[in-house]
């Protein structure tokens, strides 16, 4: 079924996009697009472009690579994103940040909630912002209402590190870039987190960089 014709030129812009096959261009931060927020999805683009779109999403987040992306980051103002988490972390840190290997999903029209007022702090990147982390306080857990990519309703509770994946990733539906939310005096390069912040919990980095974790 073709979109209604106030959605042609959304989708015209999506046929573009993939029509150069292979991953998609990552929009990096200072590009309007991802400050101005989303429009739910509503079927703008018709089941089979959607079902392309998507699959463009996940590989262009796998060659990044990223355990999340979401349609901004490619230039789309949709309230689309995808997640994927192998967890390929130390045992160790996956205990300490709660990483647990995550499936591949589809969150079309995702909304969250915290669950309980406990808090996480943890270093975090975005492909949007290449070569930088920053340490960011997150709920603990969230309940995260959506739909997949054939409109089953998904309504599950998230902990951990998938926790805050969602979180990151419907952010970007809301135009909010994790910097937004990181402690300014954590920012440092992807160079500096691995040699110096590499622990399993940021807590030497906010001695070291003076801040206050939660």
């Amino acid at each position: 079924m073709a979109p209604p014709p106030e959605h042609a030129p959304l989708a015209e812009r999506v046929e573009e996009l993939l029509a150069a096959g292979g991953p998609l261009p990552i929009v990096a931060a200072g590009q309007p697009v991802l400050r101005r927020g989303t429009e739910p999805y509503e079927g703008q683009l018709g089941p089979a472009l959607l079902a392309r779109f998507v699959e463009a999403l996940r590989e262009t987040m796998h060659a990044a690579p990223g355990v999340g992306l979401a349609a901004p980051q490619v230039g789309v103002e949709l309230r689309i994103a995808v997640i994927e988490d192998p967890a390929p972390v130390p045992e160790e840190i996956a205990v300490a940040r709660g990483r647990v290997p995550q499936p591949f999903r589809v969150l079309v029209n995702p909304v969250y909630e915290p669950v309980g007022s406990a808090r996480a702090a943890f270093f975090e990147g975005c492909l949007s912002v290449p070569g930088w982390q920053a340490v960011v306080a997150r709920h603990a857990e969230v309940r995260l209402r959506a739909e997949d990519e054939r409109g089953r309703a998904l309504d599950e509770v998230f902990g951990g590190w998938p926790a805050r994946i969602v979180q990151h990733e419907t952010d970007h539906l809301d135009g909010v870039l994790y910097l937004d939310r990181a402690e300014p005096r954590s920012l440092s390069t992807n160079a500096a987190v691995t040699a110096l912040w590499s622990q399993p919990t940021p807590r030497t980095a906010a001695g070291a960089l003076g801040f206050e974790l939660p």
